[in-house]
C-alpha cells in the first residue's frame, strides 16, 4: 500500500469560477533588486549591505529575473489550454515577493465577481517553502485585503509526479544525453537532479507527518519521533529523478545519476541539504565523460537556474574540463501546460461533470492530497494558512 494512502484528502469536484496562478515573484530592473531582496529577507534582520552579496546575481542580468516574463508567458498558455477545453476559467496571477502581489489579485479577481477560486502554484514538491509559505501568505493577503469570508481559496495537489511535470523531464534528460553523444563525451555520462537546498530541519518535516517516507507506521509519541531522513522533499525528488531515468533507459540503459542541492542560502552554522552541486560535480570520478544536469526541481528557467546552474556550476565543470549539457525545466511545455489543467479538472464542476474524475500519479506515493493536514511542512510557529483541514 502507498505510504501515504491512509492520510490521502481528496475533495468532491466544486464550481470554480476563477484560477490564480501563484508565483514567487521577482525584481524587473536594477531599482527593483534590493526592494525585492527585502521581501524576500523580511523579519530576518539582514541589513542591505548583506543583500547587496546576493544582488550581484540579479545585477548580472541587468536587475531583471526571467520568473515573471515566464510567469507571464504560462499564464498565457493556460488561458489558451482552458479555452481549448471550454471550461471558462479566467487565471489571474499573483506572487509572494514581488508585483503582482497576491493581494493585488485577490482585490482584482473579487472585484472580477469571482468568490471560489483554485490555486494552481508554481513548485511541485512538499515543503514550508514549497506549499505551505504560499498557503500562509495567501491566508495573509485575504486578511489584508478584508476578503475573508468572500474568496474562498482552494489549491491543487503537489504535482511532482504527475504526468505532465515529469514527460518533459524525461525528453530534456534524454536530449542532454544524446547531446554528450553526438559530442563525443557520452562514452560514461553521468546525469544530476538538481533542486532548492533548504534546511535539514525544514526538510525532516516536509509533508504529512502521520505517514512516514519509508513506509512505517509513526509511533505514538508526537513530533520528536517523527521520521528525520529527509521527508517527503527528498523521498519525492528521488522518486521523480528514478522516473526520468527508467524513462531514458531504453536508449541509456545503466547510466548513474544522483540527486543534488543549490540555492543554499542562510547561516553557514544551520545544516542544509547536501551535496552542493559544485562540491558534487567537484567528487565525480575521473571516469566520467559527461554531465547532464536537469533542474527537476523547478518549473522554470529562473535566476537560481540561470546563475547557480549556468554560470557557477558551469564554471566548476569548466574547471575539471568536464563537458557538461544543463538541461531545461518544465516551462511551458505544452504537456505541463495540459497536466496543470488535468489537475483543474479534478477539482472543478465543468465541462466533463458525466466523466469519472481519474487522479494520475506516476510513483507509489501518490497522488498526492488535495488539501493539508494543519500541521504539514510545519517547521515554524503556525500561521494560519488556506487548503488545509
Amino acid at each position: 500500500m502507498p505510504p501515504l494512502a491512509a492520510s490521502s484528502r481528496t475533495v468532491p469536484a466544486t464550481t470554480y469560477d476563477a484560477i490564480l496562478l501563484a508565483g514567487f515573484g521577482g525584481p524587473e530592473g536594477q531599482e527593483d533588486v534590493i526592494p525585492y531582496l527585502r521581501n524576500v529577507t523580511r523579519g530576518r534582520g539582514i541589513p542591505d549591505e548583506r543583500l547587496e552579496e546576493v544582488a550581484h546575481h540579479y545585477r548580472h542580468f541587468g536587475g531583471i529575473s526571467p520568473i515573471n516574463e515566464q510567469n507571464r508567458d504560462l499564464k498565457a498558455a493556460l488561458e489558451a489550454e482552458i479555452a481549448a477545453r471550454g471550461l471558462g476559467l479566467p487565471v489571474y496571477w499573483g506572487n509572494r515577493f514581488w508585483a503582482p502581489y497576491f493581494a493585488d489579485a485577490l482585490r482584482e479577481l473579487h472585484a472580477d465577481g469571482h468568490r471560489t477560486v483554485l490555486v494552481l502554484v508554481t513548485t511541485a514538491f512538499s515543503s514550508y517553502s514549497g506549499c505551505r509559505a504560499y498557503r500562509e501568505d495567501l491566508a495573509t493577503a485575504l486578511a489584508e485585503t478584508g476578503l475573508e469570508g468572500q474568496v474562498e481559496l482552494h489549491k491543487v495537489r503537489q504535482y511532482f509526479d504527475h504526468p505532465g511535470f515529469v514527460a518533459p523531464n524525461v525528453d530534456a534528460v534524454r536530449s542532454g544525453l544524446r547531446s554528450l553523444v553526438e559530442s563525443g563525451n557520452g562514452e560514461t555520462p553521468h546525469v544530476m537532479f538538481t533542486t532548492h537546498s533548504i534546511p535539514t530541519a525544514a526538510a525532516d518535516v516536509s509533508g504529512p507527518r502521520e505517514a512516514r517516507p519509508d513506509g512505517t507506521a509513526v509511533p505514538t509519541g508526537g513530533a520528536d519521533e517523527w521520521f528525520a531522513g529527509g521527508g517527503w522533499y527528498v523521498e519525492q525528488q528521488r522518486a521523480v529523478a528514478a522516473l526520468v531515468m527508467d524513462g531514458v533507459a531504453d536508449e541509456f540503459p545503466g547510466v548513474g545519476w544522483s540527486l543534488v542541492f543549490q540555492s543554499r542560502s542562510g547561516s553557514p552554522e544551520i545544516p542544509w541539504l547536501e551535496p552542493d552541486v559544485n562540491d558534487a560535480i567537484a567528487a565525480l570520478p575521473g571516469s566520467v565523460t559527461g554531465l547532464v544536469m536537469s533542474p527537476v526541481g523547478f518549473v522554470s528557467d529562473h535566476m537560481e537556474v540561470a546563475w547557480d546552474l549556468d554560470t557557477e556550476a558551469r564554471e566548476t565543470c569548466d574547471a575539471r574540463g568536464l563537458a557538461a549539457v544543463r538541461v531545461p525545466t518544465v516551462g511551458v511545455d505544452p504537456r505541463f501546460v495540459a497536466g496543470l489543467i488535468d489537475l483543474v479538472e479534478e477539482r472543478h464542476v465543468g465541462s466533463a461533470d458525466d466523466e469519472p474524475r481519474v487522479r494520475v500519479a506516476l510513483t507509489e506515493l501518490g497522488p498526492w492530497q488535495d488539501v493539508c493536514p494543519t500541521d504539514c511542512c510545519l517547521g515554524r510557529a503556525p500561521k494560519p494558512t488556506v487548503a488545509s483541514v
